[in-house]
Protein backbone atom coordinates (compact mmCIF):
# COMPACT_ATOMS: atom_id res chain seq x y z
CA UNK A 1 0.00 0.00 0.00
CA UNK A 2 1.37 3.40 -1.03
CA UNK A 3 0.04 6.89 -0.33
CA UNK A 4 1.61 10.18 -1.34
CA UNK A 5 1.70 12.93 1.25
CA UNK A 6 -0.27 15.35 -0.94
CA UNK A 7 -2.75 14.01 -3.54
CA UNK A 8 -1.64 14.89 -7.04
CA UNK A 9 2.03 15.15 -6.12
CA UNK A 10 4.61 12.55 -7.05
CA UNK A 11 5.23 9.87 -4.42
CA UNK A 12 8.91 9.54 -3.48
CA UNK A 13 8.28 6.11 -1.90
CA UNK A 14 8.37 2.88 -3.84
CA UNK A 15 7.78 -0.81 -3.14
CA UNK A 16 8.58 -3.87 -5.22
CA UNK A 17 7.76 -7.48 -4.30
CA UNK A 18 8.92 -10.80 -5.74
CA UNK A 19 8.00 -14.36 -4.88
CA UNK A 20 10.74 -14.63 -2.25
CA UNK A 21 11.54 -11.00 -1.37
CA UNK A 22 10.12 -7.56 -0.74
CA UNK A 23 11.72 -4.12 -0.88
CA UNK A 24 10.55 -0.68 0.23
CA UNK A 25 12.35 2.57 -0.51
CA UNK A 26 11.80 6.12 0.72
CA UNK A 27 13.34 8.82 -1.43
CA UNK A 28 14.64 11.90 0.35
CA UNK A 29 13.66 15.33 -0.93
CA UNK A 30 16.78 17.34 -1.72
CA UNK A 31 17.40 20.09 0.81
CA UNK A 32 18.38 22.44 -2.03
CA UNK A 33 16.77 20.94 -5.16
CA UNK A 34 17.93 23.70 -7.47
CA UNK A 35 21.54 23.10 -6.46
CA UNK A 36 21.76 19.34 -6.02
CA UNK A 37 23.53 18.68 -9.32
CA UNK A 38 20.95 16.19 -10.62
CA UNK A 39 18.58 16.88 -13.51
CA UNK A 40 16.31 14.03 -12.42
CA UNK A 41 13.71 14.01 -9.68
CA UNK A 42 13.89 11.82 -6.60
CA UNK A 43 11.42 9.22 -8.02
CA UNK A 44 13.71 8.68 -11.03
CA UNK A 45 16.53 7.59 -8.73
CA UNK A 46 14.26 5.60 -6.40
CA UNK A 47 12.65 3.68 -9.26
CA UNK A 48 16.02 2.74 -10.72
CA UNK A 49 17.35 1.61 -7.39
CA UNK A 50 14.23 -0.53 -6.99
CA UNK A 51 14.41 -1.92 -10.52
CA UNK A 52 18.08 -2.79 -10.22
CA UNK A 53 17.45 -4.48 -6.87
CA UNK A 54 14.55 -6.46 -8.30
CA UNK A 55 16.75 -7.63 -11.18
CA UNK A 56 19.63 -8.71 -8.94
CA UNK A 57 17.44 -10.43 -6.34
CA UNK A 58 15.62 -12.31 -9.10
CA UNK A 59 18.55 -13.52 -11.21
CA UNK A 60 20.95 -14.18 -8.31
CA UNK A 61 18.67 -15.35 -5.47
CA UNK A 62 21.54 -16.18 -3.10
CA UNK A 63 23.39 -12.88 -3.44
CA UNK A 64 24.25 -11.15 -0.17
CA UNK A 65 21.76 -8.33 0.31
CA UNK A 66 24.50 -5.74 0.85
CA UNK A 67 26.12 -6.84 -2.42
CA UNK A 68 22.76 -6.55 -4.19
CA UNK A 69 22.26 -3.00 -2.90
CA UNK A 70 25.83 -1.96 -3.74
CA UNK A 71 25.33 -3.22 -7.29
CA UNK A 72 22.01 -1.39 -7.54
CA UNK A 73 23.62 1.88 -6.44
CA UNK A 74 26.46 1.37 -8.93
CA UNK A 75 24.06 0.73 -11.82
CA UNK A 76 21.89 3.69 -10.86
CA UNK A 77 24.92 6.00 -10.77
CA UNK A 78 26.02 4.74 -14.18
CA UNK A 79 22.62 5.66 -15.61
CA UNK A 80 23.11 9.37 -14.91
CA UNK A 81 26.79 9.98 -14.28
CA UNK A 82 27.14 11.65 -17.69
CA UNK A 83 24.30 14.09 -17.09
CA UNK A 84 24.53 14.83 -13.37
CA UNK A 85 27.07 15.86 -10.76
CA UNK A 86 27.26 12.78 -8.58
CA UNK A 87 29.88 14.41 -6.36
CA UNK A 88 27.18 16.71 -4.96
CA UNK A 89 26.30 15.40 -1.46
CA UNK A 90 22.67 16.49 -1.92
CA UNK A 91 22.22 14.14 -4.88
CA UNK A 92 18.87 12.28 -4.63
CA UNK A 93 18.98 9.53 -2.01
CA UNK A 94 16.78 6.82 -0.57
CA UNK A 95 16.36 4.53 2.39
CA UNK A 96 16.20 0.82 1.54
CA UNK A 97 14.63 -2.05 3.46
CA UNK A 98 14.77 -5.61 2.12
CA UNK A 99 13.38 -8.90 3.41
CA UNK A 100 14.13 -12.15 1.57
CA UNK A 101 13.18 -15.76 2.20
CA UNK A 102 16.00 -18.16 1.33
CA UNK A 103 15.44 -21.84 2.04
CA UNK A 104 14.57 -21.96 5.76
CA UNK A 105 15.97 -18.53 6.71
CA UNK A 106 15.03 -14.89 6.28
CA UNK A 107 17.68 -12.35 5.31
CA UNK A 108 17.12 -8.66 6.01
CA UNK A 109 18.75 -5.32 5.27
CA UNK A 110 17.73 -1.93 6.68
CA UNK A 111 19.47 1.23 5.48
CA UNK A 112 17.95 4.45 6.80
CA UNK A 113 14.79 5.08 8.78
CA UNK A 114 12.39 2.66 7.08
CA UNK A 115 11.60 0.07 9.77
CA UNK A 116 11.24 -3.67 9.42
CA UNK A 117 8.90 -5.39 11.89
CA UNK A 118 9.06 -9.14 12.41
CA UNK A 119 6.64 -11.21 14.49
CA UNK A 120 8.06 -14.42 15.89
CA UNK A 121 7.23 -16.48 18.95
CA UNK A 122 4.27 -14.18 19.52
CA UNK A 123 6.44 -11.05 19.85
CA UNK A 124 6.91 -8.12 17.49
CA UNK A 125 10.56 -7.20 17.00
CA UNK A 126 11.49 -3.93 15.29
CA UNK A 127 14.67 -4.01 13.21
CA UNK A 128 15.83 -0.43 12.92
CA UNK A 129 18.64 1.73 11.62
CA UNK A 130 18.46 4.56 14.15
CA UNK A 131 21.53 6.56 13.14
CA UNK A 132 19.52 9.28 11.41
CA UNK A 133 17.57 9.88 14.62
CA UNK A 134 20.80 10.66 16.44
CA UNK A 135 21.38 13.88 14.51
CA UNK A 136 21.00 16.96 16.66
CA UNK A 137 21.46 19.53 13.90
CA UNK A 138 19.24 19.38 10.81
CA UNK A 139 20.72 22.37 9.01
CA UNK A 140 21.84 21.83 5.42
CA UNK A 141 25.54 21.93 6.26
CA UNK A 142 25.19 19.56 9.22
CA UNK A 143 23.09 17.01 7.33
CA UNK A 144 25.42 17.02 4.34
CA UNK A 145 28.44 16.61 6.62
CA UNK A 146 26.84 13.66 8.41
CA UNK A 147 25.48 11.80 5.37
CA UNK A 148 27.29 8.58 4.52
CA UNK A 149 29.83 8.97 7.31
CA UNK A 150 30.64 6.81 10.31
CA UNK A 151 29.76 9.67 12.65
CA UNK A 152 26.40 10.30 10.96
CA UNK A 153 24.13 8.02 8.96
CA UNK A 154 23.99 6.18 5.64
CA UNK A 155 21.60 6.25 2.68
CA UNK A 156 21.57 4.92 -0.87
CA UNK A 157 22.62 7.58 -3.35
CA UNK A 158 26.04 7.80 -4.98
CA UNK A 159 28.25 5.72 -2.66
CA UNK A 160 27.94 1.95 -3.24
CA UNK A 161 29.90 1.21 -0.06
CA UNK A 162 27.01 2.67 1.97
CA UNK A 163 25.29 -0.68 1.37
CA UNK A 164 27.83 -2.36 3.63
CA UNK A 165 26.91 -0.04 6.49
CA UNK A 166 23.30 -1.22 6.54
CA UNK A 167 21.78 -3.15 9.43
CA UNK A 168 21.85 -6.73 8.10
CA UNK A 169 21.13 -10.14 9.51
CA UNK A 170 19.49 -13.54 9.15
CA UNK A 171 16.59 -15.07 11.07
CA UNK A 172 15.32 -18.59 11.24
CA UNK A 173 12.40 -18.52 8.81
CA UNK A 174 10.58 -21.28 10.65
CA UNK A 175 9.94 -19.11 13.68
CA UNK A 176 8.63 -16.02 11.87
CA UNK A 177 4.86 -15.68 11.52
CA UNK A 178 4.63 -12.35 9.69
CA UNK A 179 6.57 -9.20 8.81
CA UNK A 180 5.96 -5.62 7.78
CA UNK A 181 8.21 -3.27 5.81
CA UNK A 182 7.41 0.41 6.35
CA UNK A 183 8.67 3.75 5.19
CA UNK A 184 8.85 6.31 7.99
CA UNK A 185 5.62 7.88 6.74
CA UNK A 186 3.85 4.64 7.65
CA UNK A 187 5.62 4.16 10.97
CA UNK A 188 5.08 7.65 12.38
CA UNK A 189 2.24 6.70 14.72
CA UNK A 190 5.04 5.08 16.72
CA UNK A 191 8.31 6.86 16.02
CA UNK A 192 7.14 10.40 15.23
CA UNK A 193 3.84 10.94 17.05
CA UNK A 194 4.56 8.31 19.73
CA UNK A 195 0.88 7.42 19.99
CA UNK A 196 1.30 3.64 20.16
CA UNK A 197 3.79 0.80 20.44
CA UNK A 198 5.24 -1.29 17.62
CA UNK A 199 3.02 -4.14 18.82
CA UNK A 200 -0.10 -1.98 18.45
CA UNK A 201 0.93 -0.78 15.00
CA UNK A 202 1.61 -4.35 13.92
CA UNK A 203 -1.79 -5.41 15.19
CA UNK A 204 -3.43 -2.80 12.95
CA UNK A 205 -1.52 -3.77 9.83
CA UNK A 206 -1.97 -7.51 10.43
CA UNK A 207 -5.68 -7.43 11.24
CA UNK A 208 -6.95 -4.44 9.25
CA UNK A 209 -4.35 -4.16 6.53
CA UNK A 210 -1.85 -1.53 5.32
CA UNK A 211 -4.60 0.74 3.98
CA UNK A 212 -6.14 1.05 7.44
CA UNK A 213 -2.78 1.86 9.02
CA UNK A 214 -2.14 4.61 6.51
CA UNK A 215 -5.69 5.96 6.83
CA UNK A 216 -5.29 6.22 10.59
CA UNK A 217 -1.95 7.98 10.10
CA UNK A 218 -3.52 10.48 7.70
CA UNK A 219 -6.26 11.22 10.25
CA UNK A 220 -3.69 11.96 12.95
CA UNK A 221 -1.82 14.23 10.54
CA UNK A 222 -5.05 16.00 9.54
CA UNK A 223 -5.96 16.52 13.19
CA UNK A 224 -2.75 18.47 13.62
CA UNK A 225 -0.80 16.15 15.88
CA UNK A 226 2.74 17.38 16.50
CA UNK A 227 5.74 15.12 16.25
CA UNK A 228 7.15 14.38 19.67
CA UNK A 229 10.42 12.59 18.98
CA UNK A 230 12.58 15.69 18.72
CA UNK A 231 13.26 15.28 15.02
CA UNK A 232 12.41 17.79 12.35
CA UNK A 233 9.81 16.00 10.23
CA UNK A 234 7.27 16.84 7.56
CA UNK A 235 3.76 17.22 8.93
CA UNK A 236 2.53 15.09 6.02
CA UNK A 237 4.74 12.39 4.53
CA UNK A 238 4.55 9.77 1.80
CA UNK A 239 3.63 6.43 3.34
CA UNK A 240 4.24 2.89 2.10
CA UNK A 241 3.62 -0.39 3.91
CA UNK A 242 4.09 -4.00 2.83
CA UNK A 243 2.69 -6.80 5.01
CA UNK A 244 3.78 -10.44 4.62
CA UNK A 245 1.95 -13.32 6.31
CA UNK A 246 4.17 -16.40 6.32
CA UNK A 247 1.40 -18.53 7.80
CA UNK A 248 -0.76 -18.47 4.67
Amino acid sequence: MESQATPGRVNDDYAVVGLEWAVVLDGATALKPAENGCIHGVPWVVHRLAGNLAHTLTVTPDVALADALAESITRTCAAHEKTCDLSNPDSPSSTVTILRRRDDVLDYLVLGDSPLLVKRAGRVEPILDERMANLNDYSYDAVMAAQNTSDGYYVANTMPDAAYQAVCGTLSGGGVDAAALLTDGASRLVDAFQLMSWEELFYIISTEGPASLIAQTRKVEADGAATSDGRKRKHHDDATAVFIDFML
